[in-house]
């Protein structure tokens, strides 16, 4: 129990992604027990039953802040089989591949996705990315980047960071600018044992 809010707090407090990705790579085995059965993380499985809502199954997928797959197992059990898992952590990407539920696994920071072309996918999830301690609002951009014209881009943003990192505004400035528009936003729990929520919203990239 100690070790496992000794490493929760780490991740939340890293102050670069080299100590991000420390973290991360020490928890990787125990990530879903911890987080899943015993903290009842339940962001993956609400944001996927809402991206789901918008996109096909055939659809070609970017799991971005893969972790372990949580996510892309929920999206393999609705029917996606062209699920593409990235992740900074090489031990959490090694967990996400025993899940056998991705066509494939890239290392990266969803800061800037330089080996990732333009207009590469239909749809883009990310989960637990958007948090205190992890990735800011300004890669957005990047995932609408990657994104085809008319695709989905779904993603949670815990509330605390909502509030610290001004996500209200970056995203009502990408809609001004005309590079999105919203489709559909909810409130969900996060993390359970916590009482924490998360902001998830679905937007549309400008065809």
């Amino acid at each position: 129990m100690t070790q496992r809010k000794d490493l929760h707090e780490r991740v939340l407090t890293a102050k670069n992604k080299q100590e991000l990705a420390a973290a991360y790579n020490e928890w990787a085995k125990r990530y879903d027990t911890d987080l899943v059965d015993e903290m009842g993380y339940v962001a993956p499985i609400n944001a996927a039953g809402l991206f789901n809502r918008h996109m096909a199954a055939s659809a070609t997928v970017l799991d971005a802040g893969c972790g372990t797959g949580l996510v892309g197992e929920c999206l393999h059990q609705m029917g996606y089989r062209n699920i593409v898992g990235l992740d900074y952590s090489k031990k959490m990407l090694k967990e996400a591949e025993s899940k056998q539920v991705y066509s494939a696994l890239l290392q990266g920071d969803l800061n800037d996705l330089h080996d990732i072309n333009d207009n590469q996918y239909n749809g883009v999830i990310s989960v637990g990315t958007f948090t205190s301690g992890h990735v800011g609002p300004g890669a957005l951009n990047e995932l609408i980047r990657v994104t085809r014209p008319a695709g989905i881009i779904c993603f949670t943003v815990r509330d605390s960071a909502w509030q610290e990192e001004s996500y209200d505004a970056a995203i009502t400035s990408m809609v001004k600018d005309g590079k999105w528009e919203l489709l559909e936003e909810k409130d969900f729990d996060y993390i359970r044992s916590e009482g924490s929520l998360c902001r998830t919203c679905v937007f549309q990239v400008a065809s």
